[in-house]
């Protein structure tokens, strides 16, 4: 057995225990081959919080056959859809009842305030499993008319088999859900990989896992460092089908390794630069509301930051004016503390990353009207930093950035806004302020983005499909679509009545 971690809470005056082995088999357990460790660290206040097991290629291989043997054995075919959503909703309900503990060390971790990980992340989570719940007994192929007097076809959609699946750092509770969710409602099993620089809440749900019933290598839970157990996972010759979320980078990376291995199935929700559109119709109080959420809310390290705001000519003063005002009114700080909206960057890597970018945007000669200095706090902290006189060119505008640095540019006509929007290698997310309801839906139509919002922005709920076009990914989350990644369509042809004449 692998041991656990206990973590003080200062601000609670608590502590917290979390397990620090692999979750392989219902069990946590120690390497079988390693002694590398990922230290976690607290971007708050950049002390080590404690340290866990990081698996080896051989620890992945143990459990990928561990998923292997569930799916062949107590899970795969071998439950019945009602068995799934029952084993499902009680997974929501432990969650539910732990989602103030989950908050916490969510925030501990990851840095986002604890208020904001409990209502929205950990609530959406909740609900994300109770959705696939209710399709986990709804899972149905065709009939299909070949010959009405002799033969039929029909179709089932089968679970695709042992899935890896590797979530990123910004969203680790309600990214695990996602992934999680659809893969167990069609009966899949999981070799999940949380990312080094927090697993902390992923061990923490493997818990609850076995609490709930789920059978041993139902799902499995391999913290390790990229190039090792992600790597290990992507390029593995028993595993069906990898999900990824993260960078466009990384991505690349995964698809090849599942190409050159088995061909695994693979579905990627990558990165994006995803702009914000302002009419001069628009209500610029509520645009600039969306606007400013849609780049400070969770600290801008969000794949759909709306990072690239393009606003007309006639109200491109007064609207900077008001969203200058929207941004200083966010407040940043420890996540403990209720009153605070936004927290650290996850890391030191990323805090040099984003300020890295700031300083590319001075020296390539954009302007900074907010923001745009380093804080001399303990923590991973920027000040959220606006850029104006911007150029299609700039590091700033073309790069994904996933921190609180926000360019804004103008535009004249509609077709130019279009043009502006368009002009990027990635389309994952996208919005639109106006009240002329023709004119949201031309230019919702033109928008090249998996996801468009009118009038709001970056608010996604589990009953709607959720992903990129361009280079910001491959496939579906969220809806009735994230089944679909998921399983895999057999066709059966029944002859019951034609005989065949030979030799032809």
């Amino acid at each position: 057995m692998a041991g656990s971690a206990t973590i003080n809470v200062p601000a609670l005056n608590k502590q917290l225990n979390v397990p620090t082995g692999l979750f392989i088999n219902n069990q946590f357990v120690p390497s079988s081959d390693s002694q590398d460790l990922i230290r976690v660290v607290n971007p708050a206040t950049e002390q080590v919080l404690c340290s866990v097991v990081a698996a080896s290629p051989k620890d992945i291989d143990i459990a990928v056959a561990a998923a292997r043997q569930a799916f062949k054995t107590t899970w795969g075919k071998n439950v019945t859809g009602f068995e799934r959503s029952k084993l499902l909703h009680k997974l929501a309900d432990l969650i539910e009842r732990d989602a103030q503990e989950l908050a916490e060390l969510e925030s501990l971790n990851n840095g986002k305030p604890v208020r904001i990980a409990r209502d929205f992340d950990i609530g959406d989570s909740v609900q994300c499993l109770r959705y696939y719940a209710g399709w986990a007994d709804k899972i149905i192929g065709q009939s299909l008319e070949v010959d009405n007097q002799t033969k039929l076809a029909f179709t089932r959609h089968d679970p695709i088999g042992v899935c890896g699946q590797i979530i990123p750092w910004n969203y680790p509770i309600m990214m695990w859900a996602w992934k999680v969710a659809p893969a167990l409602a069609v009966g899949c099993t999981i070799v999940m990989k949380p990312s080094e620089l927090t697993p902390l809440t992923a061990l923490k749900l493997s818990e609850l896992v076995k609490e709930a019933g789920f059978p041993p290598g139902v799902v499995n839970t391999v913290p390790s460092y990229g190039p090792v157990g992600g790597a290990a996972l992507s390029s593995h010759p028993d595993v069906d089908k990898i999900a990824f979320t993260g960078s466009t980078v990384t991505g690349r990376k995964i698809m090849e390794a599942a190409a050159k291995s088995n061909l695994k199935k693979v579905s990627l929700e990558l990165g994006g630069k995803s702009p914000h559109l302002v009419f001069e119709s628009a209500d610029l109080e509520q645009a600039a509301n969306w606007a400013a959420m849609g780049i400070l809310y969770n600290s801008g390290q969000d794949c759909t930051a709306g990072s690239r705001v393009y606003v007309q000519d006639s109200i491109y003063d007064k609207f900077l004016d008001i969203l200058i005002s929207k941004v200083k009114a966010q407040t940043f700080g420890d996540g403990f503390d209720n009153t605070v909206g936004g927290g650290p960057l996850v890391s030191k890597g990323q805090y040099e990353r984003v300020w890295n970018y700031i300083q590319s945007g001075k020296q390539e000669g954009a302007t900074v009207i907010l923001g745009g200095k380093e804080r001399s706090e303990q923590g991973y902290f920027i000040h959220p930093t606006i850029f104006t006189d911007i150029r299609p060119d700039m590091k700033i505008v073309r790069e994904e950035i996933f921190g609180p640095v926000l360019s804004v540019g103008r535009f004249s006509t509609e077709k130019d806004a279009i043009s502006l929007a368009n002009d990027t290698t990635y389309g994952l997310g996208a919005g639109i302020h106006s009240n002329d309801a023709n004119q949201c839906m031309r230019v919702s139509s033109a928008l090249e983005a998996g996801t468009v919002w009118v009038n709001q922005y970056n608010l996604l709920y589990n009953n709607v499909p959720f992903g990129g076009k361009k280079q910001s990914g491959i496939g579906r989350e969220l809806g009735s679509y994230a089944l679909d990644e998921y399983t895999s369509v057999k066709a059966v042809h029944w002859n019951f009545g034609e005989k065949l004449d030979w030799p032809l």
